[in-house]
């Protein structure tokens, strides 16, 4: 746990990539074989189940220290973070610990089956063992909230840096269906075996926003689609059975029981890129109808009748079993367009198509069209390019329609966390119902740190009333709210919910009185929900 404790340190002191990956690939060289596997593990998002509700930490910590809980509830918003506040209010522990990180993440994962008194019992045995830094990464470890500022792509990096194999090969090797518990270190980094996994996807590749087409060059070099708006994935087929994976490397095949009929049709050793759409009459549907199905491990028969879903396929990464990544974007395409060519209507499968155009404002009249099919604008991919791991700049772009916009009125605010505990950043919005400021949504980004401080300042001094952390204001400022869409939302008092909201200007030009209504909202909901 000490030399885990010195990494998170050296990590957390550095904002230079350098840096973090040099941190690493010491910490990679030198760790046991168990630890670094945890270690691969929590950096790419397998934590551990969380054991310990927070009130129940919160009480034992308040407990220990020896302090009322009232006052630890007042320290937690001004530190921000709730392990950091419990490290920092427990007395120095009076004894010492040689359990590594493998061992206390054993105690993590125990801890869910336990009685109540002994959860108590190990977490207060833990904290009375564990130096500061040491008692906040176990804290992190109970709570699940494990983040260190460091991408599963730089991880990666460092990783291939110890171990002197390719970047890519490692990317891959990580992926897939695994926990510590069901693998070793050996296996999973140092083996080789394709065959092990057959489930196992290959890392996204994800494309840059497009600011200026001029540096794009020749039309003629690049293929463009419309950018989906629905989860994108892979689907995979092998040993004649197939596998669904949402980029964020969740498996999610039980979700989506349209698919089990493909490898009827698909040969093993295939697998597509694409956008999972809900689908009716052969054109995508909101995005809403996709979100009902999000989040459920099993569909009832109401909703997939009323929101069926598809692949819109856009790439091909494996065909006939041979990882076809380095050919180029149209040879892939071209192996793409043949596999789904003579499907049946019935198989949830489709070709994504491409965009005719001979110019670049050809183009950009097209993508003004997005909405209107259910896109949130173009993709750009150069003729010639693999398919490459991560986010790279150069050959593929994604070229966004314009945000949707409103003017609202601030009427709440609330601390942020981490580095933000001591400013507002959070805050909830309304807009005109007749004479009264109707709640609509909640926004906490899009300001610089220096607009966040001045509106801090303002909130203190205008505060009308204290709801716990939440505070509410005088009305009195207007900001412009950036949104990618809106749909119809029974659990909000407005009947309505935003897609992405952002804070995108500070209106100080305009008078609460000019701000929208609730019945620009709904007219925004017929045009684009």
């Amino acid at each position: 746990m000490k030399r885990f404790a010195q990494l998170f340190t050296a990590l957390d002191q550095t904002t230079k990539t350098n840096a973090k990956v040099a941190a690493l690939a010491d910490y990679f060289a030198a760790a046991s074989d168990e630890d670094k596997l945890w270690t691969i593990a929590l950096l790419s998002g397998r934590r551990p189940k969380r054991g310990v509700n927070t009130t129940l930490l919160r009480e034992w910590a308040a407990e220990r220290a020896a302090i009322p809980l009232w006052l630890f509830e007042e320290s937690y918003p001004i530190v921000g973070d709730l392990s950091e506040t419990i490290a920092l209010v427990l007395p120095v522990a009076e004894e010492t610990s040689a359990k590594t990180l493998t061992d206390w993440m054993q105690v993590v994962a125990g801890l869910g089956k336990l009685e109540v008194a002994d959860k108590k019992e190990r977490v207060l045995s833990a904290w009375n063992s564990l130096p500061p830094i040491e008692r906040f990464l176990f804290n992190k470890l109970i709570t699940g909230g494990m983040r260190i500022g460091v991408s599963q792509k730089l991880m990666t990096r460092a990783l291939a840096k110890a171990t002197g194999i390719e970047e890519t090969a490692l990317a891959h090797r990580i992926m897939g269906d695994w926990t510590p518990h069901s693998t070793t270190y050996e296996a999973l980094v140092l083996t080789e075996d394709p065959t092990a996994d057959a489930s196992k996807p290959y890392p996204f590749y994800l494309a840059y926003q497009l600011d200026d087409l001029d540096d794009l060059g020749s039309p003629e070099d690049w293929r463009a689609e419309f950018k989906w708006d629905g989860i994108r994935g892979q689907l995979i087929v092998r040993d004649s059975q197939h596998f669904l994976w949402s980029r964020g490397e969740e498996l999610i095949t039980d979700r989506f029981p349209e698919f089990a009929q493909i490898p009827d049709f698909i040969g093993n050793g295939t697998v597509f890129d694409g956008e999972i759409l809900a689908w009716g009459d052969e054109v995508p549907l909101p995005f809403n109808a996709l979100q009902k199905r999000i989040g459920r491990k099993t569909v009832p028969k109401k909703l997939l009748s009323e929101a069926p879903a598809i692949l819109y396929a856009y790439d091909l990464l494996e065909h006939e079993g041979q990882d076809i990544r380095d050919a180029g974007y149209d040879t892939r395409r071209d192996h793409l367009r043949a596999l789904i060519a003579d499907l049946p209507p019935t198989v949830p499968l489709r070709l994504s198509a491409s965009l005719d155009f001979d110019n670049w404002n050809t183009l950009a009249a097209t993508r003004e069209t997005s909405r209107d099919r259910m896109a949130e604008g173009v993709m750009l991919k150069r003729g010639s390019s693999p398919y490459l791991s991560g986010r790279k700049k150069g050959d593929w772009w994604k070229w966004k329609v314009d945000p949707l916009v409103i003017d609202a009125v601030m009427i709440y605010a609330q601390a942020g966390h981490g580095r933000r505990a001591n400013l507002f950043t959070d805050f909830t919005f309304a807009v005109w119902n007749g004479n009264d400021l109707v709640p609509f949504t909640k926004a906490y980004s899009g300001l610089t740190d220096a607009e966040f401080r001045k509106i801090t300042a303002w909130v203190r001094k205008n505060t009308l009333e204290r709801y716990g952390p939440v505070r509410q204001v005088t009305p009195e400022h207007v900001f412009e709210i950036a949104f990618e869409g809106i749909q119809a939302s029974p659990r909000h008092k407005s009947g309505l919910a935003l897609r992405f909201p952002r804070m995108s200007r500070w209106r100080h030009d305009k008078p609460i009185q000019e701000a929208n209504t609730l019945d620009d909202l709904k007219e925004m909901l017929e045009t684009y929900g």
